[in-house]
């Protein structure tokens, strides 16, 4: 994992509290670059969620939805083309999800693994992610001055679990990224 100013390094990340906690929809995306047709495109989808901590860790669960329907390029003729039924078919399939089976803190980090289901088939995935403290809300720490966690995790699909069309143009590899903010479940 490559660390940031704002990332903490593993070891000094800080741990979440045992509980549930929601993903804060405004400030959580899940974003992804492809090359097609030799040039890179970019984009992000919303996500939901829920994320349990449990004490042991190892004991903790996240649940984690990209709503197809909202893909955002910056062109609403690639979003439509997008979220259409040549790729991620939004109608048919409106969110991709990954759900953990286990988490856990190695030496260099967090881990989780867990099934990424991308319409109607499901990928085993593992994945490291980061931990750091950020503000509650855009412009202003949460009352009381508290931080709220972000979680950022980035990991590479096959475009063949996006698109069983052949399309010579589209690289094989899509590297995802997701950013979201942990808020207390009252």
């Amino acid at each position: 994992m490559t660390t940031t100013p704002d990332m903490l390094k593993p070891g000094e990340q800080p741990r979440l509290a045992p509980g549930r906690w929601r993903v804060g929809r405004a400030q959580s995306h899940a974003s992804f670059a492809a090359r097609l047709a030799g040039r890179p495109v970019r984009g992000r989808l919303p996500l939901t969620g829920e994320v349990l901590i449990g004490e042991p860790v190892e004991g903790s669960t996240a649940r984690l939805a990209a709503m197809t329907s909202a893909v955002s390029t910056g062109s609403q003729v690639l979003d439509r083309l997008l979220a259409g039924p040549g790729f991620l078919d939004a109608r048919a399939f409106p969110e991709i999800s990954f759900r953990s089976e286990l988490m856990v803190w190695v030496p260099t980090g967090w881990r989780a693994v867990g099934r990424l289901q991308v319409k109607d088939a499901e990928y085993e995935l593992a994945c490291e992610f980061g931990v750091r403290l950020g503000d509650a809300r855009p412009g202003g720490a949460r009352p009381g001055g508290a931080q709220l966690p972000v979680i950022t995790s980035s990991w590479v699909i096959d475009s063949t679990w996006v698109t069983s069309q052949r399309i010579p143009a589209l690289g094989r590899r899509i590297a995802m990224t997701c950013s979201f903010h942990l808020e207390p479940e009252l």
